[in-house]
């Protein structure tokens, strides 16, 4: 009869620890993103859109792995359910803003 070891429980991986820096740490306020991808790899460029402008100004470009793309779309969801749970639903359904009567239209 072999013998046979003592079962014993799994080791949790190690906790992570996170650093950053004092000027990452202040963040960056973007409301736009242009997502382009290839084969291996997905490209964010977070930008800021200011209304009546036309250039967009991009502020950081983030480039992942597909594997890594899709990790985060399924944490962005699970957040976004917490959030919408915590908070209410949030509104995608805006209608662009109309001129008043008599106001002077401005390009954008």
């Amino acid at each position: 009869m072999a013998d046979v070891p003592p079962k014993t429980e799994e080791a949790s991986p190690p906790a992570l620890q996170f650093s950053m820096d004092d000027a990452v740490a202040g963040g960056v306020y973007a409301n736009f993103v242009n997502i382009i991808h290839n084969p291996a790899e997905f490209i964010f460029d977070f930008a800021r859109a200011v209304p009546g402008r036309a250039d967009v100004r991009i502020l950081s470009r983030v480039m992942t792995t597909p594997v890594h793309a899709k990790q985060l779309l399924n944490a962005l969801a699970q957040n976004i359910a917490i959030y919408e749970k915590n908070f209410g639903p949030i509104r995608v359904d805006f209608e662009p803003p109309r001129p008043e009567a008599g106001a002077p239209v401005r390009p954008n």
